[in-house]
């Protein structure tokens, strides 16, 4: 309620609130929007979600022509906008903890919660740099009054005489401001005041004994944790890359550091400057950290920490993680290390490899190491980072480069212990079903991409190779295509077939437990098995005589749908926003949303709004399956149907 008149600011920050009446009258509705979601969110909260979505996207459109002029304020209020619609969409009213909480508890939380927020105003306020005006002064008046009306129904459940006191002096102060023409004064006061009501308020809030710490708001939800610390490590790497130490030219554009970064922690590999050439030793080491957080996932190195510091995982906790590293509950810590492990040996010896034959490809000891070791941690992690302006093109007649960086490709997109299961499965010795699946499935890709590309870029950007290395490059290329992000060869001029190959291979990305994105392998072949025993008259679909769940069926179609709708958003945002061709924008939503990383030119073309949308669509692509996977593997109440069956036509 405090925060209600919130939206009444933003018509004001580039111009008089009145030249706008459509920006005014949608913040007008969103300030009372807001106040309605406060007064109902507890007692009715369907109302009050309603309420709330349309306070925020009342406030986002009330903002928007400063959304718009200014890209940095552009990201922030998109991941704002983005996180509060999905607080209101998992808001869950915990009925006995209402009842369980004293009416004077509440109140108290009120008051101190609406003081606090006053605060946020007049910092927003003062951060718009330009000078006070009534209206300002009287949206600041209007929310400090409706704080002070919370803190005087607190002092009067109490029977405060100290607190109703404070709120007289409060009054008298703002009054008098107004009748002494000192509105300049006003937002100083407002300061004063507030700050006074919340440390007067926290005496009081310590003697909860019973309040939850605020982490276990985030460590309780599988989707929070995930979302969360993924956003942290992107903005712990835009704080490493906007450092002057970082790039050559000593410092860059925010928009920048943080498009950087974020393709580095969620392991994509696009980039708006030269990594080579643009970013100093310090920098390449922050994007080669980045890119190795980001690849082993940071809760996984998390919960090894916490083991290693002899800290026991709760039970609550241990069945958190185990829902979200796909472990058993027994072994879990175990799997975790056997994760940092087997990165470690596969990184190490990638290293050593590439070392040796960028050194016998000319380059020197120093250059060599620092070559071998970054393309080793970014092609197992499948970031598709390099210390190459050009890739790996130079090295397209090299069969050991390409092979050696080709099978880090493959081995970090499979999950450790699928790829563990690779010589079994060679030597035709059972395996277990999922990792039966993500292999077929990723042979069969790579056979049918690099037999496509082949085909038809022949005479294209393959011209004029010799045959053994037209192979050789058509069978990188489709290594890379669903999940790294490395090219061998110029990929601009490529066939419109070769085009829509590559657009499908990315949206399907790499295998579930890897470092690739995408929808994963598994969710594709599921739904071919199914898709053949449809058009075999089957009724079930059967593996190895074992049958697949018709509720797993059902998440790999809903993961399938939800990827074509942020791939549908994505790529419809990029061809409002930007003048650049639909084609190249196509590819490069695609690249994003799949965290694959090729471009055919696009991303350096692209405006400041094209670079925050993209990096949206990065976040979201690493974050976006994970995070719905975990929602579609929630314990889910079985109820028996009583509803008869409707029959629907689909043909």
């Amino acid at each position: 309620m405090a925060l209600a008149p919130l939206p009444l600011l933003f018509p004001c920050i580039e111009s008089n609130p009145l030249s706008n009446p459509w920006q005014a009258g949608v913040a007008l509705l969103a300030a009372v929007a807001c106040f309605a979601c406060g007064l109902s969110m507890l007692r009715k909260p369907d109302m009050g979600r309603i309420m709330g979505t349309i306070a925020v996207l009342g406030s986002y459109i009330a903002a928007l022509p400063y959304v718009v002029a200014n890209p940095f304020v552009a990201l922030n209020a998109t991941v704002v906008l983005v996180g509060a619609l999905f607080a209101l969409a998992d808001f869950k009213m915990n009925v006995y903890l209402e009842r369980k909480t004293e009416h004077r508890t509440r109140c108290l939380q009120r008051a101190w919660w609406a003081a606090l927020m006053v605060l946020v105003l007049v910092v927003i306020d003062l951060h718009m740099k330009k000078p006070e005006t009534l209206y300002t002064v009287h949206v600041l008046a209007l929310s400090s009054l409706i704080a002070q009306v919370l803190f005087f129904l607190w002092a009067y459940e109490i029977k405060s005489r100290f607190g109703l006191v404070l709120v007289g002096c409060a009054l008298l102060a703002v009054v008098g401001a107004y009748l002494f023409s000192m509105v300049t004064l006003l937002p100083g006061i407002i300061l004063l005041i507030s700050l006074f009501s919340v440390l007067v308020l926290s005496r009081h809030r310590k003697e909860e004994s019973r309040k939850e710490p605020w982490w276990e708001v985030l460590l309780n939800h599988p989707s929070r944790i995930l979302s969360t610390t993924f956003l942290a490590l992107c903005l712990f790497g835009s704080f490493l890359l906007s450092f002057p130490a970082a790039t050559k030219e000593g410092a860059i554009e925010l928009v920048d550091a943080v498009f950087t970064s974020v393709s580095a922690v969620c392991v994509t590999g696009l980039i708006v400057l030269d990594t080579p050439n643009d970013f100093t030793l310090f920098g390449q080491l922050a994007i080669l950290l980045l890119i190795q957080v980001g690849g082993l996932g940071i809760m996984s190195i998390t919960t090894v920490a916490l083991h290693a510091m002899g800290r026991r995982l709760s039970l609550k906790r241990e069945r958190l993680f185990t829902s979200m590293t796909d472990t058993g509950p027994h072994d879990l810590v175990q799997s975790l290390s056997f994760i940092l492990k087997y990165t470690a040996a596969m990184e190490l010896v990638g290293a050593i490899l590439l070392t040796t034959l960028f050194y016998t490809a000319g380059d020197d000891g120093a250059m060599a190491l620092r070559r071998g070791v970054f393309t080793a941690v970014s092609a197992f992690c499948n970031a598709g980072f390099s210390l190459q302006s050009d890739s790996l093109i130079a090295y397209q007649g090299r069969p050991l480069i390409l092979h050696v960086v080709a099978i880090l490709i493959v081995l970090g997109g499979l999950a450790p212990a699928t790829g563990m299961m690779i010589p079994r499965w060679i030597r035709r010795r059972p395996i277990p079903i999922l990792p039966r699946i993500a292999l077929v499935t990723t042979l069969a890709l790579l056979l049918v991409g690099t037999l496509c590309i082949l085909v038809f870029e022949w005479d294209g950007i393959l011209a004029g190779l010799p045959f053994t290395r037209k192979l050789l490059n058509a069978w990188f290329q489709s290594v890379t295509l669903r999940t790294a992000g490395f090219n061998s060869v110029d990929l601009a001029p490529i066939a419109s077939p070769t085009f829509m190959i590559m657009i499908v291979f990315m949206f399907i990305g790499g295998s579930p437990g890897g470092t690739a994105g995408g929808v994963k392998t598994t969710t594709i072949g599921i739904l071919a098995m199914t898709f053949w025993a449809h058009i075999t008259n089957r009724n079930e679909v059967i593996i190895r005589n074992k049958r697949i769940r018709p509720i797993t069926i059902n998440r790999a179609v809903s993961l399938v749908a939800a990827g074509l709708v942020i791939w549908t958003l994505m790529v419809m945002m990029l061809i409002i926003t930007q003048q650049v061709s639909a084609r190249a924008l196509i590819f490069e939503a695609t690249s994003a949303i799949g965290t694959v990383g090729l471009s055919i030119g696009a991303t350096p073309l692209l405006d400041e709004i094209g670079k925050i949308i993209v990096i949206i669509a990065m976040f979201t692509g690493r974050i976006g399956p994970m995070t719905l996977f975990m929602l579609l593997n929630n314990e889910q109440s079985v109820t028996v149907s009583r509803c008869p069956d409707a029959n629907v036509i689909l043909t």
